[in-house]
């Protein structure tokens, strides 16, 4: 079984960065995409960004293009997302989730193929 934690999250004003983190545990995520996804008040769980275990793969969400970078490292079992020029509309509750599976398409992925989930960190950015 894997546990995933997340960290890093909190408030910060428009235009400001933040950067978040999740720790993996249980086993070995060889192979595994890691994924950030984030669910807005009201609103649909959606995809940010992932990266596949090489960190030679990465997606994004078009919202978020140019602002956010994934990163992961694998001997350390972390996955980091860094967060810039963060809007308003970033505000959520941001996921770590993890899954292994060679057709993962990032973006169109279901969401509810996702093998292991974090709890969340919230993310507020204020106008």
């Amino acid at each position: 079984q894997v546990q995933l934690v997340e960290s890093g999250g909190g408030l910060v004003q428009s235009g400001g960065s933040l950067r978040l983190s999740c720790a993996a545990s249980g086993r070995s995520l060889r192979n595994y995409f890691m994924a950030w996804l984030r669910q807005a008040p009201g609103a649909e769980r959606e995809f940010v960004a992932a990266i596949d275990w090489s960190g030679g793969r990465t997606y994004y969400t078009g919202s978020i293009k140019g602002r956010f970078t994934i990163s992961r490292d694998n001997a350390k079992n972390t996955v980091s997302l860094q967060m810039n020029s963060l809007k308003p509309e970033d505000t959520a509750v941001y996921y770590c989730a993890v899954v292994r599976d060679p057709n993962y398409s990032g973006p169109s992925y279901p969401l509810y193929l996702y093998d292991h989930w974090g709890q969340g960190t919230q993310v507020t950015v204020s106008s």
